[in-house]
């Protein structure tokens, strides 16, 4: 029995690294086709439009930030290793500027398999600076706010960068560590 539950964890666990690696890997950071672009771009505003709603202490902050990223479906999944990918627009000034994704991989205990939107604004430009580098990351220590009426305003200044977060759909159980690493495209 105990070599059939270790067996078992074993083909999870290259289920997960599998899936992992498909999600993250031979992605492009811009949509391919015209089409793929407008619906990106839709989906973008959309969520922004949501967000707005949900709090509307949300256009403040998004007129004041140097920039901003929204990222209208992250999708991730894991069993004790995990991984996630979603598109999205990078904004200055308002302004459409580029296309980025975002990666993500995590280890621990973790199961299931999710969706989420999440804008990321960023109030300096030096991270602006960053973020278009192509080599942008948070590590396990970045938290995120959940969206919420006044969350944004709420949120920790200090590092010079807002996370928000909404929940879209799935169900995932962890307590694991990983980050999320951004890449970054001009229009």
């Amino acid at each position: 029995m105990k070599n059939s539950a270790t067996g078992m964890a074993a083909l999870g666990l290259a289920m997960a690294v599998g899936g992992a690696g498909f999600m993250m890997g031979g992605c492009e950071t811009a949509p391919r086709t015209e089409g793929d672009r407008l619906s990106l771009s839709a989906d973008v505003d959309a969520t922004l439009v949501r967000f707005e709603q949900a709090d509307p202490s949300l256009r403040p902050l998004l007129n004041a930030a140097v920039g901003y990223a929204v990222f209208p479906d992250v999708g991730k999944a894991g069993f004790i290793v995990g991984g996630g990918y979603g598109k999205g627009e990078f904004f200055e000034g308002g302004v459409r500027t580029g296309y980025c994704d975002i990666s993500q991989g995590s280890i621990g205990f973790q199961v299931g398999a999710q969706s989420y939107a999440e804008v990321v604004l960023f109030l300096k430009k030096s991270e602006v600076a960053a973020f278009k580098s192509g080599n942008y990351e948070f590590a396990a220590n970045w938290s995120a706010v959940a969206l919420a009426a006044g969350a944004a305003s709420k949120a920790d200044y200090a590092k010079g960068v807002i996370v928000l977060v909404e929940p879209r759909g799935g169900l995932m159980a962890e307590a694991s560590v990983g980050g999320q690493k951004f890449s970054y495209r001009a229009r």
